[in-house]
């Protein structure tokens, strides 16, 4: 099984960033704890703070791999290109989110990327990952 994450703005700087609402470990070591939990998965891990590279690897990926585990961060709630090209393919894609942005301001309610996703998981801090990549098990 292949599954991939793709993660949006700002979370390279998980561990340094709001840790009262992101915790204090950074992403790169929390993806080696996932690798040696989820041994029998070919995990793979991508970020960038551009919306167009995160569509570019949608599209990449998107027809080949078991899986995608998205956390598309901010660009959840103003991307309609993100949501498109979700939407646009054939891998199933869950929507991830470390907090739980119906506790936050109103803008974080609405997500364009959850009517293409098969799941949504969010609030259960970095744990969302594993329950994602659990779903696709």
């Amino acid at each position: 099984m292949r599954i991939i994450i793709i993660n949006g703005p700002n979370l390279n700087l998980l561990g340094k960033r709001e840790p009262t609402v992101y915790g204090n470990k950074t992403f790169e070591d929390y993806f080696s704890e996932l690798q040696f939990r989820f041994k029998d998965v070919a995990l793979e891990y991508y970020q960038s703070n551009i919306e167009g590279e995160l569509i570019s690897k949608l599209h990449e990926v998107g027809f080949d791999y078991d899986g995608i585990v998205l956390n598309a961060a901010a660009y959840t709630h103003t991307s309609v290109g993100l949501g498109d090209a979700v939407k646009a393919i054939e891998t199933p894609v869950v929507e991830v989110h470390i907090s739980n942005t119906h506790k936050r301001e109103e803008f974080r309610h609405v997500s364009y990327i959850s009517s293409g996703a098969k799941g949504v998981i969010l609030g259960f801090g970095l744990q969302s990952y594993d329950l994602a990549i659990q779903s696709f098990l």
